[in-house]
């Protein structure tokens, strides 16, 4: 009889995703909830409890009003439900941007109470010398640059970056920034396709592309969007399910039961 076991799981770590520059592609999803993310978990490299969740879980407009207290509920949620994943949370707007000490306070805040790898915070230069002062704090932090959603108000909404070319150079600086500054990965989002292939080609980590380019280092998408939960996903989302129309389904044939007194049966009812 063999006495061979199997081996622990072990999380994948932040100097591995940062070392598949170039490499096999990183696979990410978000995830808010423990029940989603135990799936996740088995398929994705790391996983993203993206700030996104005030949109997609709490029906909010734009992702400005998430508080940080939510980040970490919902970060302890996913955390307990996986086991291999690197697990990256978001900073949500206001936690952050004030002074590089406050950004460490909170990021020290999220990642004690919620054991996350690592944090994530949108913005490319500008975010720079915060960047370099949680790293050099034992902080990993994943940037952010492109269409940054905490940025919205100022964008004039949700719109595709770089599509005039004299705004290129620009991009480019803000990915070189963060990535001299100690980012161990970038998460380049809505950028036309040939600006994330420079940007990818101009650093030395990782890419994460969402809506940006298949030449990124690997890519990341909101899970709710590609199961189809949402009726109107992004142009850069494909849907690789239709759970929506099934949840419609069972939620429909579950009330017809009830209205016609078939549910509970003798199946379901204890005698």
């Amino acid at each position: 009889m063999s006495t061979e076991t199997a081996k622990p799981v072990r999380r994948i770590t932040v100097p591995e995703i940062a070392g598949r520059k170039g490499g096999q592609p990183i696979v990410s999803l978000t995830s808010y909830h423990a029940h989603t993310a135990a799936i996740v978990d088995r398929h994705a490299d790391f996983i993203l409890v993206g700030d996104s969740l005030g949109m997609v879980m709490h029906g909010m407009e734009t992702t400005v009003g998430v508080p940080l207290d939510l980040m970490i509920m919902h970060g302890r949620a996913v955390v307990r439900g996986t086991r291999r994943a690197l697990i990256v949370v978001d900073m949500p707007f206001g936690s952050y941007e004030e002074s590089p000490a406050a950004a460490f306070r909170n990021a020290a805040h999220v990642m004690k109470e919620t054991q996350c790898g690592a944090v994530k915070l949108e913005g490319g230069a500008r975010m720079a010398e915060t960047i370099r002062f949680l790293t050099d704090r034992g902080i990993p932090v994943m940037a952010h640059i492109g269409l940054t959603p905490q940025s919205s108000h100022t964008m004039g909404g949700f719109r595709t970056q770089g599509r005039d070319r004299e705004s290129w150079p620009h991009h480019i600086a803000d990915a070189v920034a963060v990535a001299e500054a100690g980012a161990f990965a970038i998460v380049i989002e809505g950028v036309v396709e040939p600006l994330a292939r420079e940007i990818t080609e101009a650093v030395p980590i990782p890419t994460i592309g969402i809506g940006a380019s298949a030449h990124c280092d690997g890519q990341i998408l909101v899970l709710e969007d590609m199961l189809g939960l949402n009726a109107r996903p992004p142009k850069f989302v494909k849907v690789y399910g239709d759970l929506g129309a099934q949840i419609e389904r069972a939620v429909e044939a579950y009330a017809t039961d009830v209205r016609e007194r078939t549910f509970p049966d003798d199946n379901q009812v204890y005698r």
